[in-house]
């Protein structure tokens, strides 16, 4: 009799702690994985940028480097589409967070292309380079600004 109620117990709460699963994961809105693939985004650029820095200052191939850039924007674009597609995210608060963090990353993205520029980096390099730090001072703060909307 004693394993009966024992087992009864252990079925009760194991239909209980699905209950409050299915009711936490109806109260909050199904968001596409943002972190991972802005991770991978920048995982993709970072591999670029040292692709490209250890070349330098001889000449560059650029094909794996523009590759590894054109993936990258398209995870961006991919990521910033699948995100405003939410219907119940806190919109205003990313755009409020967002806009502060993208101008600090700008910031450091303008400093980082200066010193680009002033050590002799010209040409196609060059290019990458820059785009590869838009997208970085884009991503990074996209990154921010969902961490605090999502829990808001």
């Amino acid at each position: 009799m004693n394993a009966n109620v024992e087992q009864a117990t252990a079925a009760s709460m194991s239909i209980q702690g699905s209950t409050d699963a299915g009711r936490s994961s109806t109260l909050e809105p199904k968001l596409p994985p943002v972190t991972q693939v802005g991770m991978l985004s920048l995982a993709l650029i970072v591999i670029g940028v040292i692709y490209l820095s250890a070349h330098l200052p001889q000449a560059v191939p650029l094909g794996p480097a523009i590759a590894l850039l054109a993936a990258s924007a398209m995870l961006l674009a991919g990521n910033l589409f699948f995100l405003m597609r939410v219907e119940d995210f806190h919109r205003a608060r990313f755009f409020q967070v967002g806009k502060w963090a993208l101008l600090a990353y700008a910031i450091t993205a303008g400093l980082i292309e200066f010193v680009f520029v002033r050590n002799g980096v010209s040409g196609g390099a060059l290019v990458v380079l820059t785009l590869s730090l838009v997208i970085y001072a884009v991503h990074v703060p996209v990154l921010i600004a969902f961490t605090v909307a999502r829990y808001d």
